[in-house]
């Protein structure tokens, strides 16, 4: 396993985390995959150990809840062993007040994430979404306060736009309030809309890429083919959620052959190169990976021990290029040749 530290803090972390949005019962909400049930998570969550990870990632809607409680079961007495990270935010019950993230919500959240858990404090609290009724600085102020009680030890945000993290950010810097050390941002080849603004602003700044759905719901898995476009994984219909390829189903075919090529040279695996892709970039701290078995665990896990040369970085790269829109394309990034030459850089 490899690690590094999360941002700028001193907090060492795997470069794999196990994200537990399938714990709980009943199926996978918007979609037919089973949950995965007590019994199992203990030995997912042991094999994930096993493996070096020491990153653990949940919120408290998913599975309705449960999933927290099965992860703080399934952890049990190594719970301090690990980085553990749960997100509040959206809606947990029909209660007017149960949504958003008033001051009240935050505080009351986090509580109610803590007895869940079965534990005093929580590593790592994400803003889930952003909550267009709350003011930032209300906000704020909740999350300083969780801090300052030693209910949560570091705070991040997950699905921001650039400006909604940036203008968060100032005011925690200003207030002087506990600050953001790490995003949580959907990144694979098939979803790179992050590559425009959120990474470079994430590095400007010094804080943390926690990335989820690396293999675009299981389609970069290569399970899914030309000729069975409709095959399942782990009982899913084959189908792009939430990319912006989801309507390109030829060019994701595309990839995905790339992918398989890959693995076919270096004995791996089709998941295994597309997950090899996100660890080579310098922007990504951690990705996230979801199993519903332990060989899919296996399987991704062993992507940590993939070393993508260059030019199969650059080839991937090519095939899901983000569209050149203004300002993005900006020549050289707005960089002088004269003054790059002068400091011995090479001029744009």
């Amino acid at each position: 396993m490899q690690y590094t530290t999360l941002g700028k803090t001193g907090l060492v972390v795997s470069r794999f985390a196990l994200g537990t949005g399938n714990f709980g019962q009943g199926v996978q909400r918007g979609g037919p995959g089973h949950m995965v049930d007590q019994q199992q998570a203990n030995a997912i969550v042991a094999a994930s150990i096993e493996a070096g990870i020491n990153f653990f990632d949940t919120s408290n809607v998913y599975g309705g809840g449960l999933s927290e409680e099965i992860l703080g079961r399934a952890l049990g007495v190594r719970r301090k062993e690990v980085v553990l990270a749960t997100k509040i935010g959206r809606r947990t019950s029909n209660a007017l007040i149960d949504a958003g993230l008033s001051f009240r919500n935050v505080i009351a959240s986090v509580e109610v994430s803590l007895k869940r858990l079965g534990t005093d404090y929580i590593d790592l609290l994400y803003l889930h979404i952003p909550d267009p009724l709350t003011p930032y600085e209300e906000t704020a102020r909740g999350l300083d306060y969780v801090v300052q009680r030693g209910l949560v030890r570091y705070i991040g945000f997950s699905n921001f736009t650039v400006w909604q993290a940036a203008s968060f950010l100032a005011i925690q810097q200003q207030e002087r309030y506990a600050s953001f050390v790490a995003g949580q941002m959907q990144y694979s080849l098939l979803e790179r809309g992050i590559e425009y603004e959120v990474a470079p602003f994430l590095q400007h700044v010094g804080l943390g890429l926690l990335t989820y759905s690396p293999l675009a719901s299981g389609f970069l898995s290569g399970k899914y083919t030309q000729e069975n476009p409709t095959g399942t994984i782990a009982g899913r219909e084959g189908r792009l959620s939430f990319s912006t390829f989801s309507s390109d189903r030829e060019t994701a075919n595309v990839v995905v052959e790339k992918l398989r090529e890959i693995a076919t040279r270096r004995g791996a695996t089709t998941a295994q190169v597309a997950l090899a892709w996100i660890l080579a970039k310098p922007y990504v701290t951690s990705v996230i990976l979801g199993a519903g078995t332990l060989e899919q665990l296996s399987d991704n896990v062993q992507a940590a021990d993939v070393s993508l040369a260059q030019e199969e970085i650059e080839l991937l790269d090519s095939l899901t290029l983000l569209k050149a829109v203004y300002p993005y394309p900006l020549p050289g990034g707005g960089r002088d040749r004269i003054v790059e030459q002068a400091l011995g850089r090479q001029g744009v």
